[in-house]
């Protein structure tokens, strides 16, 4: 399972992420850390990723050859996190045949209805958690 983990600005959540996959999964699951900047990419790498990369390209070309990507909610959406994810980054990534888990954390001006205002940590083992779950059932 090829599983790739986006993030942005500094990296915080997709490199929780990861360390938390790591610990969780072990070695053998191959994670691939997707920056918007190099800040974000470097961090996740520093968490355990196996190969990273940074900016559009490399996302909208990775995000149509993973079985799974993890992020922000705002990887969906054109212009999130201050502007990184751009309308090619966002259409690759809801439109890519992987599943997606969401980290329904706050964007300007959007709010999702029936989501509970858990802390990050917690969202973070969640997502360990399914993932674990969903590389069982494999």
């Amino acid at each position: 399972m090829r599983l790739m983990v986006m993030d942005g600005q500094g990296g915080g959540i997709g490199a929780t992420v990861i360390k938390g996959l790591r610990q969780s999964v072990g070695p053998e699951l191959e994670i691939l850390a997707l920056g918007t900047n190099s800040i974000a990419t470097s961090r996740m790498m520093k968490a355990g990723a196996n190969r990273g990369g940074t900016g559009e390209n490399a996302i909208v070309r990775t995000s149509q050859e993973v079985d799974m990507i993890i992020g922000p909610l705002g990887i969906l959406m054109a212009n999130a996190m201050m502007g990184e994810v751009t309308p090619e980054m966002a259409a690759a990534i809801s439109s890519s045949g992987a599943k997606k888990i969401l980290i329904p954390l706050s964007q300007e001006k959007v709010e999702i209805v029936g989501v509970s205002d858990e802390p990050l940590p917690h969202l973070v083992s969640r997502v360990i958690d399914k993932v674990r779950e969903m590389i069982e059932d494999v």
